[in-house]
């Protein structure tokens, strides 16, 4: 989430008189992810977010993204539930940006996760991969091993200025990858962005899910190995060190809800490093392209060197699983 256009008292009056809403009494930007434009929106009973789609969200995709919301809630998943506006529509235009309006997910993130906050996150994700399965949708993946070569072009020999080697380290893991990315593997529709920031917590236990708009349908474990990326690594000193104890709890509380398959686990370390190079090349592109009028925190792209770095010593699931 971000701030990239600014809305105002009027285009909150134009909202009021397209939703049934009730009277919103206090919108504020919020500065949290890269993505998109956020506002929080607050009526006298409840809470909303308004998000405006930016940047590498393409409008073609949003009705996926509200309809799989709103088949998720049907299934107890909990995520922000799409409000149609009075034309029983999901999107609308503000400022020449589709728009939508979702409900506010109670709880919050945590900015320091334990071991056992990743067995219930392991557990819930195989929930949400079970209860999408009888969601009959389709998106292809915007992102993912066919795209990286057009993102490697467009950032080129700009990489150094993040480091020196950068570009080389790019195009070498993108070579390795082609030839060893798997095939055929359980594919379903996943979230495809669990950050720790979009991933809510209720007094201390796991509450929900927010921000789908990378959703979509792919390999399953993929998923896990996102997630190993953004949430089992411990940062020391600017230095981010693997924690197998979390990487372990969260395979073992996804395996309590949905068997990984032996093929799975054969592929999890080529599924992990390229987890690792699709965030370093879409950080590498936003840290390079991001406009400084921006109200935006922008992620270093860094971080997804020494990730890259350490499975690149890995070779096996014994690696990520005690």
């Amino acid at each position: 989430m971000a701030i990239y256009t600014k809305i105002s008292s009027r285009d909150i009056q134009l909202i009021e008189k397209k939703y049934n809403l009730g009277k919103i009494v206090y919108f504020k930007g919020i500065k949290k992810g890269i993505e998109n434009t956020n506002y929080l929106l607050k009526t006298k009973k409840q809470r909303f977010i308004l998000t405006l789609f930016e940047k590498r969200v393409q409008s073609k995709d949003l009705p996926f993204f509200m309809n799989l919301m709103d088949k998720l809630n049907k299934y107890k998943i909990n995520c922000p539930q799409p409000q149609r506006n009075k034309k029983g529509k999901f999107l609308m235009k503000i400022k020449n940006k589709t728009a939508a309006i979702v409900s506010f997910v109670e709880g919050k993130d945590k900015f320091k996760l334990n071991p056992k906050n990743c067995f219930e996150i392991g557990k819930n994700i195989a929930k949400l991969h079970m209860a999408s399965k009888k969601v009959k949708l389709y998106r292809k993946n915007s992102l993912s091993l066919k795209d990286w070569p057009n993102l490697l072009n467009k950032i080129g020999n700009r990489s150094k200025i993040i480091s020196p080697n950068l570009n080389n380290l790019m195009k070498k893991s993108l070579l390795q990858l082609k030839s060893q990315w798997p095939k055929k593997l359980p594919y379903g529709i996943i979230h495809a962005d669990l950050f720790i920031d979009n991933i809510f917590f209720k007094k201390n236990k796991f509450h929900g899910y927010i921000d789908f708009y990378f959703a979509c349908n792919d390999f399953l474990m993929y998923e896990i190995a996102i997630c190993i990326n953004a949430l089992c690594f411990d940062k020391k000193n600017n230095k981010f060190i693997f924690n197998k104890k979390k990487s372990t709890n969260l395979i073992k509380g996804y395996s309590k809800i949905r068997r990984i398959t032996d093929k799975e686990k054969k592929t999890l370390n080529i599924l992990c490093r390229g987890a690792a190079l699709r965030y370093l090349l879409t950080r590498t592109y936003d840290y390079l392209n991001t406009p400084k009028s921006a109200v935006i925190k922008i992620k270093n792209p860094r971080e997804y060197i020494q990730k890259l770095k350490v499975h690149n010593k890995f070779n096996n699931f014994k690696n990520y699983y005690n």
